[in-house]
Formats: C-alpha cells, sequence, structure tokens
C-alpha cells in the first residue's frame, strides 16, 4: 500500500464543524485584536497605521471610528476583489465589520473601569498589554486562514504583481500610512513604531506557541469529535497559552526597558540576530513537520498491513 493510498484512507475532518470552529477562533482573535487596540489608544501611545489613519479622518469627518473604518475597509475590500478575491473569506468580512465598532465598545468599557489618569505606570502597561493582545488577535486570526484584512491583503498582491520582496512592501505600506496619519492628526506614537517594527516576530511567536496548536485541535476535533475530546483540547490550549503569555509578557517588558537604551548599530544588530532565529526557528518548524508526516505515514501503513495480515 502507497503513502497516497494510506494518506487517502485516513479518516478527514468534518469540514463543517472545522469551518464553524475556525470561524469562532478568527472572531475571538478579532475581539482580542480590538482589545488590545484599545488598550493601546487609551494608553495614548499610539496605534497601528491603519487605524491611527482612520481615527484621525474619522474626527475630521465628525464620524464614529466604526463607521470611518468600515467606509475605508469596503474602498478597499473592492479592490482586492479586482486584484485577488483568493485573499476574501469570512475572516475578512469579520476583520472588516467588526473591528472598529470593537475598539469603540471596548474603549467604553474600559474608561468605565478603569481610571483616566496617565502617567508613566498606566502608559507603560497599556503599550505592554495593548502590544500582547494585538499580536495575539492577529495572530489567531490569520492562523484560522479564512481571509485576511483588507489592510493586509493589500502588500502581499503589491507584492506579487511588482514582484518585490513581500518585507519591504509592507514596510513602504506602513511608513506611507503613518505618514497619512499624521497629516490627519491620527494617535501616532511609540506604539505605532513598536507595532511596525515588533509585530512581525511577536505574531510569529504566536503562532508557533499557541495559534497552531489551536488549529492542531480544531482538525484533530473535527476528525473525531466528541464532548471529552473539547474538554481534553481545551486545557491542552490553556497549558500552552498560559506558558506562551508568560513568555510573552517577559520578552516584551525586557525589550521595551532596554528599546530607548540601543544605538543604531545595537538595534540593527538585534535585528539581524532576530531574523536569523526566526528564520531559524522557521525551517526546524518545517523540517519537524515532514518528519511527523512521515512517521504518520508509517503508522498508517504498518496499522493497514497488520489488519491485511489478520
Amino acid at each position: 500500500m502507497t503513502n497516497i493510498e494510506s494518506t487517502k484512507d485516513q479518516p478527514q475532518p468534518n469540514k463543517v464543524i472545522s469551518v464553524t470552529l475556525k470561524t469562532l477562533m478568527s472572531f475571538f482573535g478579532i475581539a482580542i485584536l480590538s482589545l488590545g487596540t484599545t488598550f493601546l489608544r487609551e494608553g495614548q501611545v499610539g496605534l497601528d497605521p491603519f487605524t491611527a489613519l482612520n481615527t484621525g479622518m474619522a474626527n475630521k469627518f465628525g464620524l464614529s471610528l466604526g463607521t470611518y473604518q468600515l467606509a475605508a475597509n469596503v474602498v478597499i475590500f473592492v479592490f482586492i476583489v479586482l486584484l485577488d478575491r483568493k485573499k476574501i473569506g469570512i475572516g475578512t468580512v469579520l476583520n472588516m465589520v467588526l473591528v472598529g465598532y470593537e475598539i469603540q465598545w471596548f474603549s467604553a468599557i474600559y474608561k468605565s473601569i478603569l481610571p483616566s489618569t496617565v502617567n508613566l505606570f498606566t502608559i507603560l502597561a497599556d503599550a505592554i498589554i495593548g502590544l500582547l493582545l494585538f499580536t495575539l488577535g492577529a495572530s489567531l486570526y490569520m492562523t484560522a486562514d479564512l481571509g485576511v484584512a483588507p489592510y493586509d491583503a493589500i502588500a502581499p498582491i503589491a507584492s506579487d504583481r511588482l514582484h518585490i520582496q513581500y518585507r519591504i512592501v509592507r514596510i513602504v505600506q506602513d511608513v506611507l500610512f503613518m505618514l497619512a496619519a499624521l497629516l490627519a492628526g491620527g494617535p501616532v506614537g511609540i506604539a505605532t513604531i513598536i507595532v511596525a517594527f515588533f509585530t512581525g516576530p511577536l505574531i510569529t511567536y504566536w503562532n508557533t506557541h499557541v495559534s497552531q496548536h489551536a488549529v492542531t485541535s480544531i482538525d484533530r476535533f473535527s476528525t473525531q469529535p466528541s464532548f471529552k475530546g473539547v474538554g481534553t483540547e481545551i486545557v491542552e490550549l490553556g497549558r500552552v497559552s498560559y506558558g506562551a503569555v508568560s513568555h510573552a509578557y517577559k520578552m516584551t517588558v525586557h525589550t521595551q526597558q532596554r528599546l530607548s537604551g540601543y544605538s543604531n548599530a545595537e538595534l540593527a544588530g538585534r535585528l539581524n540576530v532576530t531574523k536569523k532565529n526566526l528564520d531559524n526557528a522557521k525551517q526546524i518548524y518545517d523540517n519537524m513537520s515532514a518528519q511527523y508526516e512521515m512517521l504518520k505515514n508509517e503508522a498508517k501503513r504498518r496499522h493497514d498491513n497488520n489488519d491485511e495480515t489478520k
């Protein structure tokens, strides 16, 4: 029996259950991203370039953030439909409709619960919590692979059509939107710069330690759904998430404490080291994934052979 036949014989995930659970994962990811943005906004440390621009423009036109951001997303969405509709999914619609309004809702809750006093402690707390939640939410909704936000689809489409590296296109995109946000009077601050430089590594960290585990759990449960399986996967995901959040918090605090003390040369060095570590981690992950698939197929082949001999 060949590996191809063995793979075909393996139980396949129930598509309805899988898509439903991944939609919920995307929904919660977007909610967490919006909550993180709220902490950055209320801490007055700046927002990501796109939200900063939308906030400034919404103030100029006398509109709510949710309404203006939805309108901006619809405009970008039309171009995505024309250029590359493969980027569109239920996650795209959830992101473009919900984020702006969720930020408004979470901001109202924030103001009603937490003190309005702004000092060094609240600024640092809002920046750290906001950055962690923002990147975790982005990781969850993107790893669900049900479509990306209209803003996030611009760079990969431009990269493919202009034959320029995605990283370069994304940096140019973020810088242009940040400059536009400045001109519009949007809340650009230190967090805007941190988001531009450090969201990539943090999102990669969340992908490896939380989001990919969540997708694996969904696929496993979708293959053999049961109430017992739900409990097992939730406990395991909770354990992994707690460890990841704890470690990411320590990493973020350490980076923020040292960020202002880096010289230009030290900052360039840290960026190079971080990039190499990310590349190495990706290679290790790809190799381990390939080994896992080969071992799984071999185990299935032996199991099938044993069944045939009985």
